[in-house]
């Protein structure tokens, strides 16, 4: 069986560097939270010369949007979304020092090269596993564009939040590795 990693978040460059395509790792820390009308909102106000609404230096994005929360949790269900929609916006936010992304599915080769750039890497979270990952989540805080309800800028507080990373900082795909064990299998 392969080894947990327990990551502490802030997601250094030098934490990343170490990540490799088929690591289980337990997060622990903060997460921010955001879909494709928020990284629609802040691609559009960074090219306005705005700053962000949160410094991204080192952190990690969960491409989610919860359902509400039940009486004493903070937060609903809370499962992966798909990734790609993302990918027009995740390289510019690289670009301000963003070092993690948690999703599902595949990436575009664009992103793929921005993350081996800027040494970023790609963690799944299992879809149908979502009120299971919920309960890794101890506070979830909306802190801009709130009028996106589940889609705003979120910040968590994650205790040993469960991710495996798909697609580490040199480019290796966990996916297509794991894919070509079976593809010369003929029945």
């Amino acid at each position: 069986m392969e080894e947990t990693i327990k990551l502490v978040t802030p997601l250094t460059e030098d934490k990343v560097r170490k990540l490799k395509a088929g690591d289980f790792v337990l997060i622990t820390g903060t997460i921010y939270t955001a879909r494709d009308a928020a990284h629609k909102r802040m691609v559009e106000a960074l090219a306005a010369g705005e700053k962000l609404p949160a410094d991204f230096t080192d952190q990690i994005i969960y491409y989610v949007g919860p359902t509400p929360a039940k009486p004493g949790r903070p937060i609903g269900s809370a499962g992966p979304t798909t990734s790609g929609r993302m990918d027009a916006y995740a390289p510019r936010i690289m670009e301000e020092g963003l070092r993690g992304m948690i999703g599902k599915g595949y990436r575009s080769p664009e992103v793929v090269e921005a993350m081996k750039k800027h040494g970023a890497v790609y963690f799944t979270a299992t879809g149908g596993a979502a009120a299971l990952i919920a309960r890794t989540i101890k506070k979830y805080e909306i802190i801009a564009y709130e009028d996106l309800g589940p889609e705003a800028l979120a910040r968590l507080t994650v205790e040993d939040f469960p991710a495996i990373v798909v697609i580490d900082s040199e480019g290796r795909n966990f996916y297509d590795e794991g894919q070509k064990k079976y593809r010369n299998i003929t029945c």
